[in-house]
């Protein structure tokens, strides 16, 4: 592993990332929108092709989808973005009804 993707590996927190990348952020956004906007740079480099690229090329890339990542939700929100499954779901999808229900059986 590339000692730019070992940086990228220790990092916990999302103004872990923006700190390291040197990636202007709103901090309200971020605190917001964390784990949504880092679930979206994963989707954004899940999507390109890492291997053979330089250290300096990896920055620049993780930089750009970093950036690309936050912006999405300066001008939107969570539910908007639908990054994380739950808020993919159709709505009224995952509705049951209360005639789908069973009555519990009594156990002898």
């Amino acid at each position: 592993m590339s000692e730019f993707l070992q940086q990228m590996a220790s990092l916990s927190s999302a103004e872990d990332f923006f700190k390291a990348l040197d990636v202007p952020y709103d901090e309200h956004v971020v605190r917001v929108n964390r784990l949504h906007i880092l679930k979206r740079l994963h989707d954004y480099l899940g999507r390109e092709t890492l291997s053979g690229l330089s250290d300096a090329a990896l920055k620049a890339l993780y930089q750009d989808k970093l950036a690309q990542a936050h912006a999405d939700f300066v001008s939107s929100d969570a539910v908007t973005e639908r990054v994380f499954k739950v808020f993919q779901q159709v709505k009224g999808q995952a509705f049951i009804g209360l005639d789908a229900i069973e009555p519990l059986q009594k156990a002898e």
